[in-house]
């Protein structure tokens, strides 16, 4: 079975560049496209008026939010299959509810109701945060956005071994016929010396070395399944949230895994992902991972 893409729309500027991307996304891996719109101010409305025979103003509002949206993601590309829903509730339990039966949720970086400055929705950080599926946040500069750096940024962890995360940045970069950079960012404790009893001669080379065998090991099961893609491993010193967050200005996606806990109902969002919403200069791709 075929699971769709989802993309949140609202009809605010942040959501229509959202579903650019995700038409796009779409088209990349043959996948249908669902348009959903939802607000808790249709539901109130349908209550209070009872049996008037005046469509409320949210009804009239949501088709024309997802008929305007329709027509844009038409133009963009005629070839998707694009498909609507509109729902009565709040659009975080909206989205949630789908993360569980599609491929991707796609969100605008604020929604019409976020307040001004807001480097984040509440709507974009709640999904990333519980989403069951790949969770992607649209931001960033224009050629971050137009996907012409032709490169996908891979944040390796501590628990990246055959990851949903690894295996959904190489379908990516295969999608899009470009490079995949997977980084491995690595600390040498400041107390560490070349008096370290347990760390022999150079203590930041034994770092170094640990991150380029994370590195290694995360990698080698998945890249054999695509041959095509080129890899370019990257181990760098420094904290992952801004190595990261530095690199995101030359890639076209950034792809980071999130372990997810079913008894944690929270947001599970640690603070590389946390930054990486908030600041990087491309979109972000939020990948659950079981604990």
């Amino acid at each position: 079975m075929v699971r769709p893409l989802v993309v949140g729309v609202d009809g605010s500027d942040a959501s229509f560049l959202a579903l650019d991307w995700a038409v796009d996304e779409a088209a990349r891996h043959a996948l249908p496209l669902r348009l959903v719109y939802a607000s808790r101010w249709e539901r109130y409305e349908d209550t209070a008026l009872g049996l008037s025979l005046k469509r409320p103003a949210g009804e009239v509002l949501a088709d024309n939010i997802v008929g305007a949206a329709v027509e844009r993601a038409n133009l963009r590309n005629a070839d998707v299959n694009v498909s609507t829903q509109v729902l009565g509730d709040d659009p975080e339990s909206v989205l949630l509810r789908e993360s569980d039966h599609v491929s991707g949720v796609i969100v605008g970086s604020r929604g019409r109701g976020a307040f001004t400055g807001l480097l984040l929705g509440s709507v974009g950080l709640a999904v990333a945060g519980r989403a069951h599926c790949p969770a992607i946040v649209v931001r960033g500069d224009k050629a971050g956005l137009a996907g012409t750096h032709e490169r996908v940024l891979l944040g390796v962890g501590d628990s990246a071994k055959g990851s949903e995360a690894v295996r959904f940045a190489f379908q990516e970069a295969a999608a899009r016929g470009c490079a995949l950079d997977a980084v491995r960012a690595w600390r040498c404790p400041a107390h560490e010396s070349t008096d370290h009893p347990l760390l022999p001669g150079d203590p930041e080379r034994y770092h170094e070395g640990r991150a380029s065998a994370v590195l290694d090991e995360a990698l080698e099961e998945t890249a054999g399944e695509f041959p095509t893609v080129r890899v370019r491993r990257v181990t760098v010193e420094g904290p992952a949230h801004k190595v990261l967050l530095q690199r995101s200005a030359a890639a076209d996606l950034l792809v980071i895994g999130a372990l997810r806990r079913d008894s944690h109902l929270g947001l599970q969002l640690g603070r590389v992902a946390h930054t990486a919403l908030h600041h990087a200069e491309c979109p972000v791709a939020v990948v659950p991972q079981p604990a």
